[in-house]
């Protein structure tokens, strides 16, 4: 088993978002800019969907490492760090899902 991490991969998203765009993926959806990287993640987004509802085990593994990738890079391009996700989550788990949708501000 292995103990690769999130912040394993938001590392290396950080570190090759810093490369020349002809030599990394990460470097060129950075230099594309947000719409390209969120356009990618919606994407990748729709194909996992798509995975889940076919009953698809191995497509839905592969589709969701993609869709965890490139929403990495849309963080990293949006100057989030992990971490203020991961806090987000754990306020929300704090309470049950329904307390949690009942307490959100409404716009």
């Amino acid at each position: 088993m292995t103990t690769f991490t999130l912040s394993d991969l938001e590392n290396i998203v950080a570190v090759r978002a810093k490369a020349a765009p002809e030599e990394s993926w990460t470097a060129k959806l950075v230099a594309a800019g947000q719409r390209k990287a969120a356009k990618k993640l919606g994407e990748e987004a729709v194909e996992a969907v798509i995975a889940a509802i076919s009953d698809d085990r191995k497509n839905l593994v592969d589709e969701s490492a993609d869709l965890l990738y490139h929403l990495m890079v849309v963080l990293n391009i949006a100057a989030i760090p992990l971490q203020d996700v991961m806090d987000e989550l754990a306020r929300r788990t704090s309470q049950s899902g329904l307390e949690e949708k009942a307490n959100r501000k409404n716009p």
